[in-house]
């Protein structure tokens, strides 16, 4: 009988030291490997997080040269715009501009005439029809000398046509359009002007 009872007291603390054992360790994995893992998963999300922002800022610092250079384009597209789309008609001047410009380059049966003005709220422009002879490298010359003129010009349609007698003369009939500014316009240029002048100065 006492035999027997020492055997019951042995497993009696055997189970008892299996319970406890697997409390303690139900207890590391509820209370600490789990947190613990939830935790470090999170830690490598905010890294993987950071690491993607420290990444885009990088890709976006080496995009800044460009970008400033884009923008010097636009505020020199901005400001020719505005040197070559003057607020007044000033139709002669540039007849006579163009007049001289083909007298220039030889050119023969110079015609110029002007059309319609058309309007928008804050543009004019007005269809001008040249039609004027000579050899194809004059006309090329009149072309280079019409682009360094400070006004603006567009040419919707050119068409060139040999003479008969191909002794190297050609017609050539052009369909343009010049441009000026209304009133209000230019003082919208004037007023976005004086901000950029006053942002500069609180810049500076």
């Amino acid at each position: 009988m006492g035999e027997t009872g020492s055997r019951l007291l042995r497993r009696n603390r055997q189970t008892w030291v299996c319970i406890v054992a697997v409390l303690f360790v139900g207890d590391f994995i509820l209370y600490g490997y789990l947190p613990s893992h939830e935790r470090l998963e999170s830690l490598q999300q905010v890294r993987g997080r950071q690491s993607q922002t420290i990444r885009m800022a990088a890709a976006q610092k080496a995009e800044l040269p460009a970008l400033r250079q884009r923008l010097r384009r636009v505020r020199q597209t901005v400001e020719r715009y505005d040197a070559c789309v003057p607020t007044e008609r000033a139709l002669g001047t540039f007849l006579q501009q163009i007049a001289a410009i083909m007298t220039q380059h030889h050119l023969t049966d110079q015609v110029v005439v002007p059309g319609k003005e058309l309007r928008t709220n804050d543009l004019t422009w007005i269809p001008v029809q040249i039609t004027c002879k000579g050899t194809l490298a004059d006309m090329f010359d009149f072309f280079t000398g019409l682009q360094e003129l400070d006004r603006l010009i567009r040419f919707d349609k050119v068409v060139f046509k040999n003479n008969p007698e191909f002794t190297g003369q050609v017609s050539m009939q052009t369909d343009a359009m010049i441009f000026h500014r209304s009133f209000g316009q230019q003082q919208a240029s004037d007023s976005a002007g004086v901000r950029s002048r006053n942002g500069a100065d609180h810049g500076a």
